[in-house]
């Protein structure tokens, strides 16, 4: 190999390194991000069940929280960017493939895409939101689930329409819980450079919260199935409205607590992904 392309080889290896760095960077940011929204809300969720919420358990009620707090404005902006690093993460994920043995799989790809999509439209409604737009406004979660729901099904096919996305939404929460009851996320873990401790604490926030995150989804796509089926919007349900449904169960608000419990774990989970995921 010739002086040139030792030279060029260099080069691609310094850029690599660079766009890893960048992206690691990214990816721990957003992972902190997402974190900070669980937290609020599951917090959000345990004043509802115990009688005390005056704010949407969703998005829109945790970005008005942090409006609240000295310095919300400036908060509010930071978690936008980090979610946008979040999306930015999942599309260079999506382009060059993830950490893994199959990490290059179409499989993975299409996921990642579809991760990036969702995370760029949070990362959009968080910034209209700091800008003044109201795009992330109290209770936006209900009122935009049943409006895409009622235009939906007046389109041709709306009801199976409406109906495939609910079994796709309620699929995904079954396995978003059985893999945080299998402990599936060890594989993304530095579990190296963990204490056994520490690791004990990751599973309790692993487990739980993933479980309570899989139950939200799961009810969800099941509102969104009986909306289809009974031809009626309104049953619907964002993520305050279903999250409140779980205070109308035998088990009463103790149950919406048990879940705004585990979306907390959950929070405190994905500050665990940004200091140990592997990226």
């Amino acid at each position: 190999m010739n002086a040139a392309a030792i030279a060029r080889e260099g080069r691609r290896d310094a850029e690599r390194a660079a766009r890893g760095s960048v992206i690691e960077g990214a990816a721990r940011v957003g992972l902190v991000a997402r974190g900070v929204i669980y937290l609020l809300v599951g917090a959000l969720a345990l004043q509802i069940a115990f009688g005390d919420g005056q704010r949407q358990a969703d998005r829109g009620g945790a970005l008005a929280e942090l409006s609240d707090k000295p310095f919300g404005s400036v908060l509010l902006w930071a978690l936008g960017a980090g979610l946008v690093g979040m999306a930015l993460w999942r599309l260079s994920e999506a382009l060059f493939g993830s950490v893994g043995r199959d990490g290059r799989t179409a499989k993975k790809r299409l996921l990642a895409v579809v991760r990036f999509v969702f995370y760029g439209f949070v990362a959009y409604s968080v910034l209209s939101f700091a800008a003044g737009s109201g795009g992330g406004g109290q209770g936006a979660s209900d009122k935009q689930s049943k409006d895409v729901t009622a235009k939906a099904l007046d389109m041709p096919a709306g009801q199976w329409l409406v109906a495939l996305a609910g079994v796709g939404v309620a699929v995904a929460g079954v396995w978003i819980g059985a893999r945080a009851l299998m402990r599936s996320y060890q594989e993304d873990f530095k579990l190296g450079e963990m204490s056994p401790w520490t690791r004990r604490l990751v599973d309790v926030t692993g487990v739980g919260g993933g479980a309570a995150r899989g139950l939200v989804f799961a009810t969800a796509g099941a509102f969104a199935v009986r909306a289809a089926v009974d031809y009626e919007p309104d049953k619907a349900k964002g993520l305050d409205d279903t999250l409140r449904s779980f205070a109308d169960t035998p088990l009463g608000p103790w149950l919406l607590a048990c879940v705004a419990a585990g979306l907390v774990l959950f929070g405190l989970f994905s500050f665990a992904l940004a200091r140990w995921r592997r990226v």
